[in-house]
């Protein structure tokens, strides 16, 4: 399914929001890194989630982590995602659409929150997270099954939208099926009035991983990590990774107060 056409009633504006940060090493972040043979150093990984709004209308992709999510794991909680949604004037309890582009817990951390959403998810990552492979020691340091029953109770309340593949859910905006670091991981498609963005979410973690073909430490599929990161290379859309500590000064910050922590793409440069 190709993105829909560029013009004023499918155009939308992106707020990348920043709410923690960790520093670790380089060794801990890229995939047998030894391979590389190359001298270790210190890494900054920043922890993002992303609001699309045109007009009145507002999609909201992912939730961050939960303090209790960050504690857990000892990550860096710069501002409290839900905190910071407010004070832009964004109501988790509206009802206004979820997108989830991977269940793990900086990416569902705050799923009560959104209590009144329809959440779109992948088939086969929820699949995946409630089936026995998410409870293996490779895969629940990131997939908390705390988090992932808030989502098998939005999906006893008719609220999740799984599909395969890809799907629309605005004009404007089209999730993608790319799997590889996550069984259904998604990338977000979006046209917005500077040309088409890309949230690849973490099928790209830093813009390191894309130019150096490195992959992130911890991949459920490689062969299908490679493809999605050539799938994105591929692409002539501006591109916003997922972790990278830098993604946030690389575009308009949305108000002087929100410096650091809140960036927008679509009223202005990309």
């Amino acid at each position: 399914m190709s993105a829909a056409s560029n013009s004023p009633d499918t155009t939308w504006e992106i707020f990348v929001i920043k709410h923690g940060t960790r520093e670790t090493s380089r060794s801990d972040v890229f995939m047998n890194y030894g391979f590389y043979s190359e001298p270790d150093d210190k890494f900054e990984l920043a922890y993002y989630l992303w609001v699309l709004r045109q007009g009145e209308r507002v999609i909201h992709i992912d939730t961050g982590y939960s303090e209790a999510g960050a504690t857990k794991r000892g990550r860096t909680v710069l501002a409290d995602p839900l905190l910071l949604l407010s004070s832009l004037g964004f109501d988790p309890a509206a009802g206004n659409p979820l997108v989830v582009t991977h269940a793990h817990y900086d990416h569902i951390g705050n799923l009560p929150a959104f209590s009144n959403s329809p959440i779109y998810i992948s088939r086969k990552e929820l699949e995946f997270w409630t089936s026995d492979l998410g409870t293996r020691s490779l895969f629940s340091h990131f997939g908390d099954q705390v988090e992932i029953a808030d989502l098998v109770s939005a999906r006893h309340q008719g609220r999740v939208h799984e599909f395969e593949g890809s799907i629309q859910i605005a004009p404007g905006v089209e999730l993608v099926e790319v799997g590889g670091h996550t069984p259904g991981q998604l990338i977000v498609r979006i046209q917005t009035a500077v040309g088409e963005v890309v949230l690849a979410s973490d099928a790209a973690h830093f813009h390191e991983e894309l130019e150096r073909d490195m992959l992130f430490q911890s991949m459920a599929d490689l062969p299908r990590s490679y493809r999605a990161l050539d799938f994105l290379r591929g692409s002539e859309a501006v591109i916003v990774t997922g972790h990278d500590a830098g993604e946030i000064e690389r575009f308009a910050p949305v108000d002087q107060k929100f410096r650091g922590l809140v960036s927008t793409i679509g009223t202005g440069d990309a």
